[in-house]
């Protein structure tokens, strides 16, 4: 099963898709179809705020903090230690993306997620996940792997997105997706 619907059913979906489209292929010059697909479905998963709080202590409580997550994936093997590397590559990358200005807030005191590069620890989380074996449902090792390899770029591309979007909104009006 795959983690969203099918492609181009929602409006959502279809705005997502061309924001990534034309940022990534358009203006970025990034030919990698899957990746880009993989972003778009990114921004789909965490438009839903219980995605980002998927990855759970076995007392059920949701870990909301990278240092947490990291703990908990090696605790766990196999599919179950690739899929919280995932996430965590995942977490990462979207905030690293969509809103890095958040990051710079992060103190010790606050989290201790302020002691961490998110770039690093996502590169890190999936190529691990990407020497794991998946099954057919999940994202394949290589697009694991490229997504260490291009982590920044593809970080840069989330922001333009988010900076299209922001532009989009402030010069239309209200953003309707219907």
């Amino acid at each position: 099963m795959s983690d969203s619907p099918a492609k181009g059913t929602s409006p959502l979906e279809r705005f997502f898709a061309g924001l990534n489209e034309y940022i990534f292929h358009g203006r970025l010059g990034v030919a990698d179809v899957q990746l880009v697909d993989y972003l778009n479905d990114l921004l789909l998963r965490f438009v839903r705020t219980d995605a980002m709080t998927r990855v759970r202590r076995n007392t059920g409580q949701p870990i909301t903090e990278v240092v947490q997550m990291m703990w908990e994936a090696e605790r766990r093997v196999g599919l179950a230690r690739r899929d919280v590397h995932r996430h965590i590559g995942d977490f990462t990358l979207f905030w690293s993306g969509m809103f890095p200005e958040s990051l710079g807030q992060r103190s010790a005191d606050q989290s201790i997620d302020g002691l961490i590069s998110y770039s690093h620890q996502g590169k890190r989380a999936y190529a691990i996940a990407a020497d794991i074996e998946g099954d057919e449902t999940r994202p394949d090792s290589e697009l694991l792997q490229r997504l260490s390899e291009q982590f920044e770029m593809c970080a840069y591309g989330l922001r333009e997105v988010r900076r299209e979007w922001e532009q989009q909104s402030d010069s239309d009006g209200p953003l309707l997706l219907s």
